[in-house]
């Protein structure tokens, strides 16, 4: 028998590409870490100049990196390093 379930479930459009975000950046990294780069500091040097170059071509890392929109990408950061929940806490 089916169970019911009484609860509705949500789809954040904002939180999809926070998840996909930090799977591109995890992939990135794991890349930079596979050719022997010290992954953290490329990719902070791709962030803070916006130079393709800090981040290797290795499992087409680079191409995927420029997919994310850099500024999406640092909010998300500063959210997740500050710990703020973005839906109490959004004020524009």
């Amino acid at each position: 028998m089916a169970e019911i379930i009484d609860s509705t479930r949500t789809f954040s459009i904002k939180n999809e590409l926070e998840r996909q975000m930090k799977n591109t950046l995890t992939d990135v990294y794991n890349a930079l870490l596979e050719k022997g780069y010290t992954a953290i500091d490329q990719i902070v040097g791709y962030l803070l100049t916006e130079d393709p170059t800090y981040i290797t071509n290795y499992k087409n890392a680079r191409a995927e990196i420029r997919k994310i929109d850099r500024d999406e990408l640092l909010k998300a950061m500063v959210k997740h390093y500050l710990n703020i929940n973005q839906s109490v806490n959004s004020k524009k």
